[in-house]
């Protein structure tokens, strides 16, 4: 499998930083089930429309949202799971 450059998006200082601003913007509160989580850790700073190595969609803060894990890794993933075949091609 090629290697993915935005992959590595996420191991930068400017992501950590982007990804703790959007935690703050929101309150440390998940936007699906509203629970809020003081442990960082716990959260996840979630693309909105997927971003398929699109960096202006990748680094745009109105394309971000926090979620807690459980409603990222159950909703958001079954989300996208069920739309594979309209994803179109990753950059």
């Amino acid at each position: 499998m090629p290697s993915l450059p935005w992959k590595a998006w996420y191991n930068t200082a400017r992501w950590r930083a982007l990804r703790l601003a959007i935690i703050l913007r929101d309150l440390y509160t998940c936007r699906i089930c509203g629970l809020v989580e003081g442990n960082t850790s716990l959260l996840v700073c979630d693309h909105i429309k997927p971003h398929r190595g699109d960096e202006r969609l990748f680094w745009d803060e109105a394309n971000l949202q926090t979620l807690c894990k459980i409603c990222h890794d159950r909703l958001k993933q079954t989300e996208e799971q069920a739309s594979l075949h309209t994803r179109g091609v990753w950059h």
